[in-house]
């Protein structure tokens, strides 16, 4: 079992050969999440390692990040876990579904879902700018403007 040296690299553990397979600590780094939320989403079902080493280490391939830069687009917008898990069986789906239009139709509510929170967010965006215009003018009204 010694076989498969660290130094050997994740790339030598069991799994598809022409998949180049990463660490977590790699993976974490490449999407941008931290190690603990990978570990979070892979506890609550969204990400599924695709091998893992002779000494038991999560091994991610690029499809895996894919899926994990979903979760990471997803979050902002507020979707739910379950909300997550939903749009990621829809995505896996649509791949191998010979009828496509329930998954179609699926897809274009996370479409409309996704719009709509983003709709909603800019408009807060665009209050919270106002406060902060408010702010500076009341700031330069009593010190001058700043350079």
């Amino acid at each position: 079992m010694a076989a498969a040296s660290r130094s050997a690299g994740p790339e030598h553990a069991s799994g598809p050969a022409s998949a180049r397979l990463m660490q977590i600590g790699e993976a974490a780094e490449r999407v941008g999440l931290s190690i603990r939320t990978i570990r979070h989403y892979e506890e609550a079902g969204l990400i599924v390692p695709s091998a893992r080493s002779e000494g038991g280490f999560r091994l991610y391939t690029e499809s895996d990040l894919d899926r994990l830069a979903v979760v990471k687009r997803m979050k902002p917008l507020g979707f739910t876990l379950d909300e997550m898990r939903d749009l990621l069986t829809v995505l896996d789906a649509l791949d191998t579904a010979t009828d496509q239009s329930e998954l179609l139709d699926r897809l274009g509510m996370f479409h409309t879902a996704a719009t709509t929170r983003v709709t909603a967010l800019r408009d807060q965006l665009a209050l919270a700018e106002g406060f902060a215009g408010t702010l500076r003018a009341k700031l330069d009204h009593h010190t001058g403007p700043t350079a």
